[in-house]
């Protein structure tokens, strides 16, 4: 894709080679590939502790639902440029310590400086002058929003180039792709698992009883002890990889006045004008994908905490339904850890990945559509009790509720490895970077991201507020994902390797 690339040596020593003539070295051991994709249950411990639990959070900082969302640009934001910058920059790395492994560590060091600053935002805030006894309390929301963006900057900075060190150990060979990206997805899940364990635990403070202060309540003081469980969970997984996994520099060959004056942006956009139209289907199909799925990790635990359990911010009720949005959050991440094991052989017995993707799609949508029903329920039963059943729902709500968190971890486990996977085949079959070409792939994930951030709260308030509009929204473009991978999205066989690699055609 990227026509004014630097050539690079093979690199025999740690199974990872970038070869823009399409030269490979052989597969790197599984155990490697398994060591750094565990390093996404570290990352993904503190996505989860993000997802379940800092929409709730910033709010109880006096932040209104309908602008609560537009604190999450920032994701997108940065995955809009810190992805394709590191990937494109991790790609062309000649650091003696490897392209990747700079960007794992100062990755992670970023994480440890954002959550200190998201944990201790109330208190920061109060130190320099924020009233307590004020709803909203602007200097602890600023540090809040600071330590938001560094968390997802330096998330993007670790996601991106751990996925390119999988695609290098893999050395072009798709099958151990398609597996590696699999169990990058199975270690997300692993660290879901446990974020939202943590997260859905209402006295794990009681472990670190410094934490509960004068401007952080309990709700707070747990989000601190579970920052700190993330902090030493992925500074022993990053460390290991760092250690084990060899990840040695490319030797640059001589390079034209062209490749001497090519640009990160430049050799993306470069990239995106010499995309092939597998690949334009592929973003197309992402981007209504995500479209559909980020409303879920918008309002996930705010839907059950306002509309399941009917509280209202900073009360019990809402905290309650709050920690069991966690609770079926970490149900979620149990079904997509199993889902994730077993994408390879569901994606024969269907017929190939992209019919796979079309029937989870569709699955996506009932699951989503299922909120509607949930609430309707839930809101009878309160009107019925006379609000008696506020904070406590009925045994089959909370099992409906429950079982729409578990239905979602199917398609969630197809989104986080069969997209991954099919843009490093294509990119392969391209002579690309694996880094600059998982940017490009990114930028079909972080575009849905900004538009529903942006006007999902305008949405829901339109329709009275609340956060059902926003998923039935997510319902339609699932249906519509669903139909475009399975018409329009390219088949790609293990028997169709070797034109891959040669840049032949698609079925």
């Amino acid at each position: 894709m990227a026509a004014t690339s630097p050539t690079w040596k093979k690199n025999h020593d740690n199974g990872s080679s970038l070869e823009l003539d399409n030269g490979q070295s052989a597969p790197s051991p599984i155990g490697k590939m398994i060591v750094v994709a565990s390093i996404a249950a570290g990352v993904q411990f503190g996505w989860a502790l993000q997802l379940s639990l800092l929409t709730p959070y910033v709010q109880t900082l006096g932040v209104p639902h309908i602008w609560a969302s537009f604190i999450w640009l920032c994701g997108p934001i940065s995955g809009l440029l810190v992805q394709p910058i590191c990937g494109y920059y991790s790609d062309r790395s000649t650091c003696r310590f490897g392209r990747r492994r700079p960007f794992i560590f100062f990755g992670s060091l970023a994480v440890a400086i954002s959550v200190f600053l998201i944990g201790y935002a109330a208190d920061l805030g109060h130190s320099l002058g924020d009233d307590l006894n004020k709803k909203t309390r602007p200097r602890a929301v600023a540090f809040f929003v600071v330590g938001f963006w560094i968390l997802d900057v330096a998330n993007n900075m670790l996601q991106g180039p751990c996925r390119a060190f999988l695609a290098d150990l893999a050395a072009g060979d798709e099958k151990k792709t398609r597996t590696a990206m699999g169990y990058f997805s199975f270690f997300m899940a692993l660290g879901n698992i446990l974020g939202y364990a943590a997260g859905s635990y209402s006295k794990l403070h009681n472990w670190f009883p410094f934490t509960e202060t004068e401007a952080c309540n309990v709700f707070c003081a747990n989000l601190k002890s579970c920052f700190f469980f993330s902090i030493i969970l992925l500074a022993i997984l990053a460390g290991t990889a760092l250690i084990i996994v060899e990840d040695k520099p490319m030797e640059k060959q001589m390079e034209s006045d062209n490749d001497m004056q090519a640009s990160c942006f430049g050799d993306l956009f470069g990239a995106l004008k010499e995309l092939k139209r597998p690949m334009w289907i592929l973003m197309l199909v992402t981007c209504v994908n995500w479209i559909a799925w980020f409303p879920f990790y918008l309002f996930d635990t705010d839907w059950m905490g306002h509309e399941v359990y009917g509280g209202v911010t900073g009360e019990q009720a809402y905290d309650n339904g709050v920690r069991a949005g966690s609770l079926g959050l970490m149900v979620n991440a149990i079904v997509l850890a199993f889902m994730s094991l077993a994408v390879e052989p569901l994606g024969k017995f269907v017929g190939g990945i992209k019919r796979l993707w079309g029937i989870v799609n569709f699955i996506l949508a009932i699951g989503l559509a299922m909120t509607v029903v949930i609430t309707k329920i839930a809101e009878k039963e309160r009107q019925l009790s006379g609000g008696a059943t506020i904070g406590y729902p009925s045994e089959g709500v909370k099992i409906g509720a429950m079982l729409f968190f578990a239905v979602l971890g199917i398609p969630m486990a197809i989104t986080y490895s069969v997209p991954f996977a099919l843009a490093s085949i294509y990119s392969s079959a391209s002579g690309a970077g694996q880094g600059l070409s998982l940017g490009v792939l990114n930028l079909a994930i972080v575009v849905p991201q900004m538009f529903v951030s942006t006007l999902s709260g305008p949405w829901d308030a339109l329709f009275g507020g609340g956060n059902l509009p926003a998923f039935v929204v997510g319902a339609v473009a699932a249906v519509i994902s669903a139909i475009l991978a399975m018409v329009m999205l390219p088949s790609v066989k293990p028997d169709d390797e070797a034109k891959l690699k040669l840049g032949g055609s698609f079925h």
